[in-house]
């Protein structure tokens, strides 16, 4: 059992260690000219250090949920601040962890995670030494873009440590809460869009249409198709969350209202994804009541976004298309696009000039955060394999598509592990569901850059792999705090 000197002395310790790295920042911030905002942001910082230093557990769940609502605060830096600030609260507990010789929690698929990172930095290293397409002028933004990278892994590790102090069931309980906020604003917008202050209202998409972005609900993630995919990943929480209680009328609620949502974002590739992730969910346990359920479910979904007129303009838009329209070429769909208003249209000429571009510079391509320069629509690539191509080159898809195989690989594994019918298997499910659900969506869309989604993602992935013995875990839950400080450090 660990003494109450040991465990005065890690607390003393973490304070310490925390408080001083936040310290020598505020005063680097400071010398630097920081604005007030950011001063503010920086006490408040210094405020959840000392809270994740004594409440651990509930500081990083905390965290977690704050994170959904962060996005509209993008210009002022917000969201960057705190995948920084978590980067470094992170760093700072584990090196605390390291320092006290307690037990830092890691399982195998985080080391892959870790080694898949350091090699996206090579194509920040070699941006400056003129190794890529693009000079070293575009370095901040290939930082950015690793920095952004490297917080899902520290995300990660930050959940990880949360193992055998709280049930893997309640953290992802806790992660619901996350709904609040970005519901709230979604219904507002909805519903009494004029109430809202103009940082919640939006403008239109980085595409123009005929009906605007407006009419397009975005909670608190920014854009309409952000939104829908971190409603895609609740509802199949939902749905795993519908398989282990049993007053069930509140989540069907919650899905009905989830759906409802979803619609109302107009995402297109929403409704693949839905249809993807519906029938990952009911092939392995083939049933009558599976089948109807998934059928209810995506014709609710199908029925109510073919009802509206932004809706049916979107899926009358594919016969402008040479996907439906044999009369339409390639060549022609590029023509048109400067002026049909059509995303998928407009989306065949961005991805034919971003393969263009990578012709120049198929090995290693250009570097990171690059393809929103490499053609004349300066906009993103909306189809990640063509980005991983155009950015990284040949190298760069192969690692990228390695490291997708090796999530779908990780989850199956853990799948078959569980006993079957836990909550954990179905869980893994779940989140194969959205795995290949976004790797369909990646065809079309930017996920890639749907950082909160990711947030969440890492976070469910770390929890997956737990030990969710349920007898030992609420066993260890209700012991002493010091018997369970015991268990963590052997």
């Amino acid at each position: 059992m660990v003494s109450n000197h040991h465990k005065n002395r890690f607390s003393y310790l973490a304070l310490s260690v925390g408080v001083l790295g936040v310290g020598v920042g505020i005063i680097v911030g400071l010398l630097a000219g920081i604005q007030p905002l950011l001063l503010a942001v920086a006490l408040v910082g210094v405020a959840t250090v000392i809270s994740f230093f004594t409440s651990f557990e509930q500081t990083v769940l905390g965290l977690l949920i704050l994170r959904s609502s962060l996005d509209p605060f993008s210009s002022q830096q917000i969201p960057a601040a705190f995948a920084i600030g978590v980067d470094i609260l992170t760093l700072l507990y584990v090196t605390v962890l390291l320092l006290t010789r307690r037990k830092v929690y890691t399982d195998g698929f985080w080391w892959f995670f870790a080694g898949w990172i350091a090699l996206q930095s090579l194509w920040v290293i070699l941006l400056p030494l003129g190794g890529l397409g693009m000079d070293g002028s575009y370095l901040p933004n290939s930082m950015r873009e690793w920095i952004r990278l490297f917080s899902w892994l520290m995300v990660y590790l930050l959940v990880m440590q949360l193992k055998d102090t709280i049930r893997p069931q309640k953290v992802i309980s806790c992660l619901f809460w996350a709904l609040v906020i970005p519901l709230t604003v979604a219904t507002l917008q909805l519903f009494v869009p004029s109430i809202l202050p103009p940082i919640f209202v939006g403008a239109t998409e980085e595409i123009a249409a005929p009906i605007t972005e407006v009419s397009r609900i975005r909670g608190t993630l920014g854009l309409a198709n952000t939104f829908s995919s971190f409603l895609i990943l609740f509802i199949l929480l939902t749905w795993w969350k519908l398989g282990q209680v049993r007053q069930r009328f509140p989540w069907i609620v919650l899905l009905g209202s989830l759906v409802f949502f979803l619609v109302n974002t107009k995402s297109l590739f929403a409704l693949i994804m839905m249809v993807i992730a519906v029938l990952v969910i009911i092939t392995p346990q083939m049933s009558v009541v599976n089948l109807l359920g998934g059928v209810i479910l995506l014709a609710s979904f199908l029925g109510l976004f073919a009802s509206s007129e932004m809706g049916q303009e979107r899926l009358g838009s594919i016969a402008d298309t040479p996907l439906l329209n044999p009369h339409i070429d390639i060549s022609r769909a590029i023509l048109l696009s400067n002026g049909d208003n059509n995303s998928f249209n407009w989306r065949l000429a961005q991805w034919t000039y971003l393969l263009q571009a990578w012709q120049q510079y198929p090995i290693l391509g250009y570097g990171l955060f690059t393809s929103s320069v490499l053609t004349v629509l300066h906009n993103y690539a909306h189809n990640e394999y063509v980005r991983a191509l155009a950015e990284q080159g040949i190298v760069g898809l192969i690692a990228f598509l390695v490291f997708l195989g090796a999530q779908i690989w990780h989850l199956l594994k853990l799948f078959h592990q569980a006993p079957e019918g836990s909550d954990q298997q179905r869980l893994c499910l779940a989140l194969l569901a959205m795995l290949l659900a976004m790797m369909f969506g990646m065809i079309t869309e930017n996920i890639w850059g749907h950082t909160t989604l990711f947030m969440y993602w890492w976070t469910l992935i770390a929890v997956a792999g737990w030990n969710w013995d349920e007898l030992q875990s609420s066993s260890a839950h209700s012991m002493p705090s010091a018997a369970v400080s015991h268990l963590t450090n052997h």
